[in-house]
């Protein structure tokens, strides 16, 4: 028709490299999904058996006696809960430091190394932090649980039973192999991820406004606590949660530390606590075929808290300003 401007069609002729990657790529991202799809399905059919017989008393129950019919997860669940926010507590702040200190203030050519260092912390076996945790920080940290029990005693998470703090002779066992102690050995585990999203985050704060604040008089740190916190706010909420989805399912170091109990231990300092993945740990060696399916759906429990707790990470991160900004 005279007079219309038809609008000219666009195309991309991909070369034969191009859709090569493009196709692993894709195949990559599906297979990752259908391996835990699997993942699930297959501790979901082995652990019918046990949650067909529990029922919802699976997540009330505190002992762990399936050959018996008397097993749940309310012990471990909470134990789990409690070691993964003790090692929160103290990673997020220690990984904020060094993150903001190896994009902010670390001199240029040392600021690759510091990077290569915290990534390789990651790599460290579990089983190093737990002989670690087991022979040295153990016999360290009794002096401050003592502390902290004595006169922080009247929060319920700080007291100790079977301590006194008048008695200079007073056993020290009740301090060891507690949730504060493997806690404190996760978070140094889980500090690498987490240090290595906030870094990452901290680096792409855009630089005119970085510019802008120190145009407008601010100082160093004025500049970071008004536009690089702020701008990636969103990615250290993001990597506290990763690194509470990695602190969830620690098995190793943490059975190396804690004194297994079967009930619900809120006291983080007092010696005895649990976590799901010491008890697939510590029992499947010696399961029955019902207890090996009650340990498939204490696993369930866990795989399905981590994704959860990973999944909304991801949602956090992906909405932020740092987030939205990386696509």
């Amino acid at each position: 028709m005279d007079g219309v401007v038809e609008p000219r069609q666009l195309t991309t002729t991909r070369s034969m490299t191009d859709r090569i990657f493009r196709g692993g790529i894709s195949a990559s991202g599906v297979a990752v999904l259908v391996i835990m799809a699997l993942v699930g399905v297959f501790l979901t059919i082995r652990a019918l058996q046990a949650l067909s017989q529990a029922g919802l008393s699976f997540i009330t129950t505190q002992a762990w006696e399936p050959d018996g019919g008397n097993f749940g997860i309310a012990a471990v669940l909470t134990g789990t809960f409690l070691i993964a926010i003790t090692a929160i507590f103290f990673a997020v702040p220690l990984s904020t430091g060094v993150a903001l200190y190896i994009s902010e203030y670390s001199p240029r050519r040392i600021r690759q190394t510091l990077i290569s260092l915290v990534d390789l912390m990651a790599a460290v076996p579990s089983v190093v932090f737990g002989l670690w945790g087991f022979f040295f920080l153990q016999g360290q940290i009794i002096g401050l649980a003592r502390w902290l029990s004595t006169y922080l005693g009247w929060i319920p998470f700080f007291s100790v039973d079977g301590s006194d703090p008048d008695d200079p002779l007073s056993t020290a066992t009740v301090f060891t192999s507690s949730t504060f102690i493997a806690g404190i050995v996760v978070a140094l585990m889980v500090a690498p991820i987490t240090t290595s999203v906030m870094r990452e985050v901290f680096s792409q704060a855009p630089v005119g406004e970085r510019e802008g604040a120190y145009a407008l008089g601010a100082t160093k740190w004025g500049m970071i606590r008004s536009v690089v916190l702020p701008f990636g706010k969103g990615g250290m909420i993001g990597g506290t949660m990763l690194g509470l989805g990695r602190a969830l399912g620690e098995t190793i170091a943490v059975f190396m530390i804690i004194s297994p109990v079967f009930l619900i231990q809120p006291n983080i300092l007092q010696n005895g606590t649990n976590s799901i993945s010491a008890l697939i740990a510590l029992r499947y060696g010696e399961a029955t075929p019902f207890g090996t399916s009650a340990l498939m759906a204490a696993g369930l429990a866990l795989f399905l808290i981590t994704l959860v707790v990973n999944f909304i990470a991801s949602s956090i991160v992906a909405r932020s300003r740092s987030g939205a900004s990386t696509d």
